[in-house]
């Protein structure tokens, strides 16, 4: 299974940003997907899910109203687009699979399929 992350980059506090994440080597519309992402010092962090029918999302608090998660499976991608992005949103970014096609607290904490590289995220205040 390949995971491959796109979009990162460096924007100004408001601004937007939208990453993808391309799923190979498995069926993609089968699984769960999500989001975390990880700044310098700290743990990796949840960001979002969604479901493999991308009906079910999750957001964690900090990002809940600013970030939507969404999925194509006709192009084994998962997006995040990020609006009112904020300095404290700097970090890396990470792409990941569930072990099943919905996503649970457990996957939350980190205990996914498969992480795919990060993309480098800077917000600039």
């Amino acid at each position: 299974v390949q995971l491959q992350a796109f979009g990162g980059g460096l924007v100004q506090a408001g601004g937007s940003l939208r990453l993808s994440c391309v799923v190979s080597g498995r069926t993609f519309d089968n699984y769960g997907m999500g989001w975390f992402r990880q700044a310098p010092g700290t743990e990796r962090k949840f960001v979002a899910s969604i479901d493999w029918r991308g009906v079910t999302k999750y957001y964690s608090d900090s990002v809940k109203g600013r970030f939507t998660i969404t999925r194509d499976n006709s192009k084994s991608t998962v997006y995040l687009q990020m609006n009112s992005l904020k300095a404290e949103d700097t970090a890396v970014y990470y792409c990941a699979t569930a072990g099943r096609p919905w996503t649970t607290t457990e996957f939350a904490r980190g205990i996914v399929g498969f992480w795919g590289p990060g993309t480098q995220v800077t917000v600039s205040s």
